[in-house]
């Protein structure tokens, strides 16, 4: 019995002991769901309100228009125009890839090129909209709507995609837009786009891109289960872009492109008191309305396969030799050395130098710097490029600009070349062979220049030393910040000055006047235009003397002219690829020159039409009033109020004016020259009016 009692003890004191961890047990786990419940209901709460939310409401993004584009007179030069893009949203649907080939069909894709684009974002978070087809047609607008139910993770978004101008005009500065690539987001100024968004990708456009681009916004919508719009529940507005006028002129822009024609090569005119550019051509061109939305891959390769390279801006990457041009470079130098102003040379077809025959291509005779450069006698520079040195020449080719980039606020510039003895060293570890000067000093040999360094230089030249920053943005538009950015995006030599004897600017200007006049580019000659400039014929590497023009062996053809010839306010410069003699190319910035004056002279109704067009009857058309001979006789009384009051008769009539002859219209413009040193005196109308009686 005691045993017994003994063993009912333990078995009660055991399950006691057993009912006590239990009971813990229970309560821990309590606790722990407790805790549960409050880290969900409480802690938890507002996150999975917005889990809950996002089931519910869907994040449509709002595209802000891109700011658009002005010219200098505040007429439109790019724009926008409304589009509707289709996403793809993979969420929606987790059988997508049986919706593909339906999708495909009804938004006219190539079923692998979609497949590609969804393995191209296959990293991205499943809510991310994938862009598979911008800028769909209206057809392509119902087949989304029509199959909702089906292809719930189809999406249409409102854009508004860029229009520029036809046929390519301004094409090379204006730049155009394009989804931004792989590439650019691992590129540190791309650090806050998204795949799929819109950038700027050459000219102003990139540039620009941040001031231009805006602020996104976004719109809350309330879907149902099936994807389907219930409701909006929040906007937050996006913000436009900021608007730009830029320096050009579509007036001069279009003349400069007419002037140019299918020529390969550059045009670019710029005000040298302040660097805006007034025109930038480069040809052959493209069409950016083909990259406003996605450049067909057939199209993109042209581009990049065209051997004329229609995707290089010419006006800021084109290094070339600057053939004679470079003689305004070298007769700065002479001058100011000292060398050139009281030198001497007799030209018989060319010289000896260094053991070697160098050419000229005619026969000048005895001349000094105020003929040499007018009639750009290589002879001449020859022998000053002996007596300088390449080291003189390129220190003051360095200190015009060259082999430096501008400045100028478009990407990629391109630097150009200056030899030297330190360059040459630098780049083919030898001493620099003297006889190679000679080249140089008519712009030939490693010399290499940009057409915007050459405009630069020689307008700077012209201007007694003072060199301006080429710019398409005035700066008083723009933020501080960003102002500054831009100056450190773009370094160059910018705007500075360099000291230049009084002697050096005239004999310079008035040579590069008489080029005009009686020198190789007379044949650009405007009437009553103090017109000045340097032609520039340029070998290319194994040309010869080839003039075939177009021909690979062709020489290049470069201008450089201004107006007036001393502070002048408007510099061309003109490339003509393999165009042979510079003095085509002078005609045309004669052209542009021509354009630019008749701008000038709108308003004095005198618009030059062309050189010599002066000689031409001009037609003119008139209206005029006379009192009727019931006022003449009230007058005559002395009523003066009734012959206010009498009725007027009135005429009207056309007629040809023959201008004054152009001795006279200099004669008149010398007289008046203080009043308008620039332009050639308007006509006086009104004093070679005919009497109305003799109107028919």
């Amino acid at each position: 019995m005691a045993i017994y009692s003994d063993r009912f003890n333990r078995g009660e004191k055991l399950s006691t002991v057993k009912s006590a961890v239990a009971q813990y047990g229970i309560l821990v786990l309590m606790l722990a769901l407790a805790a549960g419940l409050w880290r969900l209901q409480i802690l938890g709460a507002s996150n999975f309100k917005e889990l809950a939310e996002e089931n519910r409401i869907r994040k449509e993004p709002i595209m802000a228009p891109r700011g658009r584009l002005f010219d200098r007179d505040g007429r439109l030069l790019v724009d926008n125009y409304p589009s509707v893009s289709c996403f793809l949203v993979r969420e929606q649907n987790n059988n997508l890839d049986d919706d593909l080939p339906l999708i495909a069909q009804g938004l006219h894709l190539d079923l692998d090129q979609l497949k590609a684009t969804l393995k191209h974002y296959r990293a991205a978070p499943g809510y991310q909209p994938i862009p598979i087809k911008q800028d769909i047609s209206a057809d392509e607008q119902a087949f989304v709507e029509a199959h909702r139910n089906e292809l719930p993770e189809l999406e249409t978004i409102d854009v508004e995609r860029r229009l520029y101008p036809r046929d390519g005009f301004a094409a090379h500065l204006i730049g155009y837009v394009g989804e931004v690539s792989d590439d650019d987001l691992n590129q540190a100024r791309y650090a806050m786009y998204e795949p799929g968004q819109i950038v700027g990708k050459a000219g102003v456009e990139a540039t620009y891109d941040q001031i231009l681009r805006g602020q996104d916004g976004s719109r809350d919508v309330e879907v149902d289960s099936h994807g389907r719009e219930v409701a909006y529940v929040r906007t937050q507005h996006a913000t436009p872009g900021q608007d730009l006028k830029l320096t050009i002129d579509i007036d001069i822009q279009r003349a400069a492109e007419l002037a140019l024609g299918e020529a390969n090569g550059a045009v670019v005119a710029m005000d040298p008191r302040n660097g805006e550019i007034l025109a930038l051509v480069s040809h052959p061109n493209y069409d950016p309305n083909a990259f406003a939305v996605r450049i067909k891959r057939d199209d993109w390769n042209k581009l990049i396969t065209d051997p004329r390279h229609p995707l290089m801006n010419k006006a800021i990457q084109d290094q070339l030799a600057p053939g004679s041009t470079f003689k305004i470079i070298m007769s700065a130098a002479g001058l100011q050395e000292g060398v050139a102003e009281d030198m001497k040379v007799n030209c018989v077809g060319g010289g000896s130098f260094y053991g070697r025959f160098f050419k000229c291509d005619k026969h000048h005779g005895v001349l000094g710097i105020s003929q040499a450069i007018p009639l750009s006698c290589d002879t001449f520079f020859y022998a000053l490029a002996q007596k300088l040195g390449i080291d003189t020449i390129a220190k003051y080719a360095t200190s015009f600009g060259l082999s430096q980039k501008t400045g100028i606020d478009l990407p990629n510039e391109m630097t150009g070349v200056m030899p030297s003895t330190k360059w040459e060293w630098k780049n083919y570890h030898q001493r620099y062979y003297p006889g190679n000067t000679i080249s140089v000093g008519i712009g030939q040999g490693e010399t290499q220049v940009t057409p915007i360094q050459l405009v630069r230089a020689l307008s700077g030249i012209a201007s007694d030393g003072h060199l301006v920053r080429p710019h398409f943005v005035n700066p008083n538009q723009l933020p501080a910040e960003f102002r500054t950015a831009v100056f450190d995006s773009f370094p160059g030599s910018g705007a500075k000055n360099v000291s230049l004897d009084e002697n050096t600017w005239m004999t310079i200007t008035d040579g590069m006047a008489a080029a005009t006049t009686s020198g190789t580019a007379a044949a650009a000659h405007i009437n009553g235009i103090d017109f000045a400039g340097k032609t520039g014929t340029a070998q290319v590497v194994g040309g010869g003397d080839t003039h075939t023009k177009g021909g690979s062996r062709t020489p290049n053809a470069w201008f450089v002219g201004m107006v007036p010839r001393r502070n002048p306010e408007i510099a061309v410069v003109v490339l003509q690829e393999h165009g042979d003699w510079g003095a085509s190319s002078a005609l045309i910035a004669q052209k542009v020159i021509i354009a630019y004056i008749n701008k000038q002279r709108k308003t004095d109704h005198n618009v030059l039409d062309q050189a010599g067009a002066g000689d031409k009857p001009v037609e003119v058309g008139a209206v005029w009033s006379s009192p009727s001979e019931e006022a003449k006789r009230e007058a005559k009384r002395g009523g003066k109020r009734d012959s206010e009051q009498a009725e007027n008769s009135f005429g009207a009539g056309h007629y040809f004016l023959n201008p004054p002859p152009a001795a006279a219209a200099k004669d008149l413009a010398a007289r008046q020259a203080p009043l308008l040193p620039l332009f050639a005196v308007p006509l006086r109308w009104r004093e070679s009016l005919p009497n109305k009686d003799s109107l028919e």
